[in-house]
């Protein structure tokens, strides 16, 4: 059997790992976040959720270095646990990447319509109350064939691509962060918190902490590459890059909530619904600062959207190679080395699902933080179960903090009465996922269920 061309270097998996998980909810959603939190309940969110996922990330890099496996999650579980928890945990992740795409394909149509006027033009139809636009469809179209065609044809290309965007973002980041900090003002931050008093930070903080899983998803995206990586290369980098990774965009979201916070008082960001460019441009008057702003953030779509894809790609067919659904999603490309036909079918995927339009926006953080969840907390258990050879106590320790860390996100989203906890929508959702994969393990070859 053909496997998976192998060209990934140590800067890819970071450039995955980082840009995996920074999309541009920071730039779109940031009245949402700041609505729910205030600014210190956002940062202090952003902080807490990066220093509770550091232990699964070294987890993550401990079990990538003994099981170097595009499953994943469901290459640890099925070495401990029965075979249809095993596919049920990795089946759940690939809900956790396929979902960030065709938010990203719906975000485009959104990003274009700031520049464009002409985006919100010829009204198509409804879904929730939201008009679906032609031109902002035609993008989403267009930008996820873009991304389908870049990984059919290889990682390598799809490696630059990640390389490219990913640093771009960053260098345009420095520029606007550090301008915003400077020129920002104390007062324009206060209060700090969406909510008076002790307990109303406490749950500013909590309603901000259950959509930040969601929005650091794609560390662990470095592990769904593993078996890609060039010839030579250290395992123990794998490791270095989710742990680099984690840490960077947790400071990310941080700053940015502050530097959008001290130039512009956030409860009018929060009424008026202003998105972090214009807050920028009404604060210094310039649509320079805004056009940066706005390259980082189709830098950042188009990383976002390739990293998911590729995670995503990657998961389903570890799924599929192992038979637990149709052979062919397991396949590998003759000639170009990629899944071919599980990159064809998140494209199309993607393509369907983005026809929902703006409604998918809020929900789907929701829905995302709950997979991530369940596939954080497979990984954990697996490995404490597992203990790998030369596995330490310390292993064990943060295997069983990154759990605790992993199923208090669940619990978050699960718990009736939890603020910010799943909505009929929500449930609707997943429901809708859990039954497709039943649908799928139902159907797998007898083969699969030795």
């Amino acid at each position: 059997m053909t496997g998976l061309k192998r060209s990934l270097t140590a800067v890819e998996y970071f450039t995955f790992g980082f840009g995996t998980m920074i999309g541009v909810g920071w730039l779109v959603l940031m009245p949402d976040w700041l609505g729910r939190g205030g600014p210190g309940g956002a940062m202090l969110a952003f902080a807490v959720g990066g220093v509770l996922l550091l232990p699964i990330a070294l987890t993550y890099g401990r079990l990538v270095r003994q099981i170097p496996d595009a499953g994943a999650e469901i290459a640890y579980a099925e070495r401990v646990f029965p075979p249809f928890v095993a596919f049920a945990a990795g089946w759940i992740m690939v809900l956790a990447y396929a979902i960030v795409c065709p938010w990203e394909a719906v975000v485009i149509g959104n990003l274009l319509a700031r520049i464009v006027p002409v985006m919100d033009t010829m009204p198509l139809y409804e879904v929730a109350g939201r008009t679906i636009y032609a031109p902002r469809l035609a993008a989403g179209l267009v930008l996820a064939a873009l991304i389908t065609a870049i990984n059919y044809r290889g990682i390598r290309q799809s490696g630059l691509f990640q390389d490219v965007t990913t640093f771009g973002l960053l260098a345009a980041f420095a520029v606007f962060a550090t301008l915003g900090l400077l020129r920002g003002e104390s007062e324009r931050v206060t209060p700090l918190f969406a909510r008076p008093g002790a307990a109303g930070a406490l749950v500013s903080t909590v309603l901000v902490m259950q959509i930040v899983p969601y929005f650091m998803t794609g560390f662990e995206s470095v592990v769904k590459g593993s078996e890609e990586a060039r010839s030579g290369f250290e395992p123990r980098h794998f490791g270095r890059a989710i742990n680099l990774s984690v840490a960077s965009g947790a400071l990310f979201y941080v700053v940015i909530v502050a530097a959008v916070a001290f130039v512009y008082p956030w409860r009018e960001i929060v009424e008026g619904n202003i998105g972090t460019e214009a807050a920028f441009q009404r604060a210094f008057g310039s649509r320079t600062i805004t056009n940066v702003i706005l390259i980082g953030a189709f830098l950042s779509l188009f990383k976002v959207f390739n990293g998911n894809f590729v995670a995503a790609t990657r998961l389903a067919f570890a799924i599929g190679r192992r038979g637990l659904v149709h052979a062919s999603l397991g396949s590998v490309h003759p000639v170009y080395g990629t899944p071919g036909v599980a990159i064809l079918l998140m494209g199309a995927f993607t393509a369907a699902a983005s026809l929902l339009g703006d409604a998918l926006l809020i929900p789907v953080t929701e829905v995302g933080s709950l997979a991530s969840g369940v596939g954080w907390l497979s990984a954990c258990l697996a490995y404490l179960l597992l203990r790998p050879a030369g596995g330490s106590r310390a292993g064990v320790v943060t295997a069983s903090v990154g759990a605790l860390a992993a199923l208090g996100i669940i619990v978050m989203k699960v718990v009736p009465g939890v603020p910010g906890s799943f909505r009929p929508a929500e449930w609707v959702a997943l429901a809708a996922w859990c039954a497709l994969g039943l649908g799928f393990w139902l159907a797998r070859p007898r083969a699969a269920s030795r």
